[in-house]
């Protein structure tokens, strides 16, 4: 919320905490197609059987060989941190051109999908969505969000 306060983007949070911020198009690209960019902020706190932490509580272990940053014994937590990164990106740049953008950021997707169940999209302009999520660098999923849960059956 801060980020775009201070860059004087248009921003709303909603009651589940989901964010939305708008970037006018820059010049020449007015007319162009809006872009929605989403992404999911919530962590993935995952530790080893024998790591000496507590995920809810303790800072990580961060360590680094000046190229790469990992965390001792835990995850890094930030599972899909890479979509808000480069949506801040083009949030915070004055030279890469673009149509509007409508940066999406949802909640609770590790836990149930329930920021995106929550979310009023009924507001965007875009009908392009790029989501940004996946664990392997230098991959890139083309697909839609999504999620589902099916009841346990009882056995006959």
């Amino acid at each position: 919320m801060q980020f775009a306060k201070d860059r004087n983007l248009e921003v709303i949070q909603d009651d589940a905490l989901n964010v939305i911020i708008r970037k006018p198009a820059s010049k020449g690209y007015e007319d162009r197609d809006p872009i929605i960019l989403q992404g999911h902020m919530d962590m993935v706190a995952v530790s080893d059987p024998d790591a000496d932490i507590d995920m809810k509580k303790d800072s990580l272990r961060l360590q680094t060989d000046g190229q790469y940053v990992w965390a001792k014994g835990t995850s890094l937590g930030g599972d899909d941190g890479i979509a808000v990164a480069y949506s801040l990106a083009l949030l915070d740049s004055d030279t890469i051109p673009h149509p509007l953008l409508e940066v999406v950021i949802t909640t609770n997707e590790e836990t149930g999908m329930d920021g995106a169940r929550a979310i009023d999209l009924s507001g965007l302009k875009g009908r392009q969505l790029l989501n940004m999520d996946n664990e392997e660098e230098g991959v890139l999923l083309t697909s839609c969000a999504g999620g589902g849960a099916i009841p346990q059956l009882s056995s006959c």
